[in-house]
């Protein structure tokens, strides 16, 4: 008695332990809570001054939200030293309560100051980045006339078909660029007015505006590149058809490798003649795309000789098998429920719903293989339920024939009958039923 009163005094000393510290964290969060409500206000002031009213209003409404609910973090700490007296749960509840909505409070001031932190620093950085835009439009602008009188000799030597990815883009790249410096200059004029919201908005077009005509100018550069990558790539993928296009004659000659050679002789056909306008790109996917489709149905077709679609009669056959061993295999464990194993009963379930999905299968011949090989896969299954259920029926059955050990009452039949009775009696015990057979 006296270890469990020392034990039942240890605990509450620990309790009141944990609550005295709940209660200083409580106070002490309540105190650091409202320190941070007054800097924030302090900060927002500042912001408002310099970024107006528009870009501070998330701040605002956070710091208003702030205030509104660490009203009821005040009012409860006032509860705790108030002249009514309080139960421990009380202010346990309190003071937990008075925690949470202090977290709450500076998490919230922390996000919403650290994205006007961010908004501060892009406002204070806009005469330098509008320097960057202009600096950017003045380079991008002497890029031009090198653009066009590269799209100019490109034009002589590609299809207008391949030219038109970058036909255009000297003028659109122009008409970006002076995008950018309109832009700058709304930037810098919005500034001045005090509209900082409109500013930023002006200055991230105009930066986007040259972040896209240098990529315009840029694929100018680029496409003379990827168009001799094309052509000679172009060349690997001719001669590699022409050497399918022979083999495919001495591949199984189906309907679908007639098409597909002849498909690709096409495109080889449709291929610029030498010294003319091509577009290397247009001809390099259609000439890969016979040459793949070519490559396909050769393979389905080698594949196909040597493997023979099986006949209706074989699949017929092989259902047929498989309708047989369910029967045997289903009649066993329906005859002797009480004996058998989950197992069993398992694999006959799996054939069976395998069984229910093979008629659907026969008449296509993409999936005549398949009904084939899952109705050797019911058969399959039906032998294993059909093994496993007789081994559950050897298991359960009594090594001693016949009642108490001696057939009859120890006097009774003996043999062949008494196994059978015993079998039966065996099942009815397992099964659960036989409370109440003599009544």
């Amino acid at each position: 008695m006296a270890g469990f009163w020392g034990r039942r005094r240890r605990e509450q000393e620990a309790l009141a332990a944990q609550d005295a510290d709940l209660a200083r964290r409580a106070e002490q969060a309540l105190v650091a809570a409202d320190e941070r409500i007054r800097t924030t206000a302090d900060e927002l002031a500042f912001a408002q001054a310099e970024l107006g009213e528009s870009l501070t209003a998330d701040l605002k409404a956070a710091l208003d939200a702030v205030r509104l609910h660490l009203q009821e973090a005040f009012q409860l700490h006032q509860l705790n030293h108030d002249e009514i007296p309080d139960t421990d749960e009380e202010l346990r509840t309190r003071n937990a309560r008075i925690v949470q909505l202090c977290d709450w409070a500076e998490d919230l001031l922390e996000e919403k100051t650290g994205v006007l932190a961010e908004t501060v620093a892009k406002v204070r950085r806009a005469p330098e980045v509008i320097a960057q835009v202009r600096a950017d439009a003045e380079s991008l602008s002497g890029r031009i006339p090198q653009a066009r009188e590269t799209i100019a000799r490109l034009s002589s030597r590609y299809a207008e078909t391949a030219m038109r990815r970058i036909a255009s883009s000297g003028d659109e790249a122009e008409q970006l660029i002076a995008f950018a410096r309109h832009g700058a200059d709304v930037s810098e004029r919005r500034r001045a007015a005090k509209q900082n919201e409109e500013a930023n908005l002006a200055l991230e077009t105009a930066t986007e505006a040259v972040r896209r005509a240098g990529a315009m100018l840029d694929a100018v550069e680029d496409f003379e590149i990827e168009a001799l990558r094309a052509e000679a790539t172009l060349a690997d993928v001719v001669a590699d058809s022409r050497g399918d296009i022979v083999a495919a004659r001495s591949a199984p000659q189906t309907p679908e490798v007639t098409a597909a050679t002849a498909a690709l002789e096409s495109a080889l056909n449709a291929l610029a003649p030498a010294g003319a306008l091509n577009d290397p790109f247009a001809e390099l996917t259609q000439l890969r795309t016979a040459n793949n489709a070519l490559d396909e149905v050769i393979a389905k077709a080698q594949y196909r000789a040597e493997h023979p679609l099986p006949s209706l009669d074989q699949v017929q056959h092989a259902l047929d098998d498989a309708d047989r061993q369910l029967g045997v295999a289903r009649g066993l464990i329906s005859g002797h429920r009480g004996w058998i194993g989950a197992d069993a009963r398992t694999r006959l379930a799996e054939a069976e719903r395998l069984r229910v999905d093979v008629p659907a299968m026969l008449p296509a011949e993409d999936t005549r293989e398949l009904a084939l090989s899952s109705a050797r896969r019911v058969a399959q299954l039906a032998a294993e339920a059909l093994q496993l259920a007789q081994h559950d029926i050897d298991s359960s059955r009594p090594q001693n024939q016949g009642w108490g050990g001696d057939g009859w009452g120890g006097g009774g039949r003996r043999g062949g009958d008494s196994g059978v009775m015993g079998g039966i009696l065996g099942g009815l015990v397992i099964g659960s039923i036989l409370d109440g057979i003599f009544d």
